[in-house]
């Protein structure tokens, strides 16, 4: 099976494909060449940099904005500002405030939490949320931070649920109790219209976190590569990734094999690392044994413009367009 064919692109429904791995193994190369294959397939494609530590304006040598910014040809990228995608989420929590202050306590929290190293999972998640169901675009590539974080995102919808799940749970309980007090103090003012609005809200809220997360497990629409070198600590974590994605019901599908070195006789070194990588490799492919596995060699140069990143998007997916994927 071609790398290719687990690119599946859905009719009238986004495509929705999760880059990650190890930081420095190639995440954003390998996501900014698949955004230019699925580009040149004709389809509107969208890359989302969620790692705070960006190098997708470096990849295409582009100044890359907050908001989708043109690339190519059916090509756009994005990003993530934290500290604005923040004051955009925060915004809207202070809209919907406005109906019930109960919804203050999910504001506090986001104060809380744009302080810490999980803003960029919860800036990341809500450009998800905010992506999911427009379907203005064919594919959306996700390249993400390195592991641990991205295992974090993924896990949002799962936490988000449980969190929602309670604060419902809250709301209704304390308007059963204010009922109760009405009924000893006839003169209590009543807002029921306010109360049913923001009950409103809630489940509605409720509702697009079942749907992100039916969306995540769905292996029609969302789907995970992982990138790594021939080397034991790239695989280990890999591995552990892989194990994790599985557990969260998040279907991982292709390996990519980053900076494999060409054999070269005349170099006692290169000979040396070449037989190490190919042991590696050997591990990888009983390891991934499920997975479909992608190899690109170690390039003499550093990727960087669209002339490069097009040779490593056909060493990846094949430089003939004819065999694509075919439009579930």
């Amino acid at each position: 099976m071609a790398f290719s064919e687990l690119v599946k692109f859905n009719k009238k429904q986004s495509t929705f494909i999760f880059i990650g791995g190890k930081g420095g193994v190639g995440k954003t190369t390998v996501s900014a060449a698949t955004g230019l294959w699925c580009a040149r397939m004709g389809k509107k494609t969208l890359i989302i940099s969620t790692d705070p530590a960006h190098s997708l304006g470096d990849s295409f040598e582009r100044n890359i904005r907050h908001t989708p910014t043109p690339i190519t040809t059916n090509l756009e990228a994005i990003e993530i500002d934290p500290d604005l995608a923040m004051e955009e989420y925060q915004k809207k929590m202070q809209f919907q405030q406005q109906y019930d202050d109960t919804l203050g306590l999910l504001s506090d929290q986001m104060d809380m939490m744009s302080s810490t190293p999980g803003i960029d999972e919860v800036a990341s998640f809500d450009k998800f949320m905010e992506y999911m169901n427009n379907d203005e675009y064919d594919v959306i590539i996700f390249d993400t931070a390195p592991t641990g974080h991205t295992l974090r995102l993924l896990s949002f919808p799962e936490m988000m649920d449980s969190w929602m799940g309670k604060l419902i749970k809250t709301k209704k309980t304390l308007g059963k109790a204010a009922k109760k007090l009405k009924n000893l103090i006839p003169f209590m003012g009543s807002d029921e219209k306010e109360d049913e609005l923001s009950m409103q809200q809630l489940d509605e809220a409720k509702k697009q976190i079942i749907m992100a997360r039916d969306i995540l497990t769905d292996p029609k629409r969302t789907t995970f590569k992982s990138v790594l070198i021939p080397e034991e600590m790239s695989i280990i974590e890999s591995t552990r990734a892989t194990e994790a994605l599985k557990k969260a019901n998040i279907t991982p599908d292709g390996i990519i094999v980053n900076q494999i070195q060409p054999n070269n006789n005349h170099c006692d070194f290169c000979s040396a690392r070449y037989e190490l990588q190919q042991k590696r490799l050997e591990t990888i492919k009983a390891t991934f044994e499920d997975q479909i596995i992608a190899e690109v060699p170690l390039q003499a140069h550093e990727v960087r413009g669209l002339s490069q990143l097009y040779d490593i998007c056909d060493i990846l997916y094949g430089s003939d367009p004819a065999n694509g994927p075919i439009a579930l």
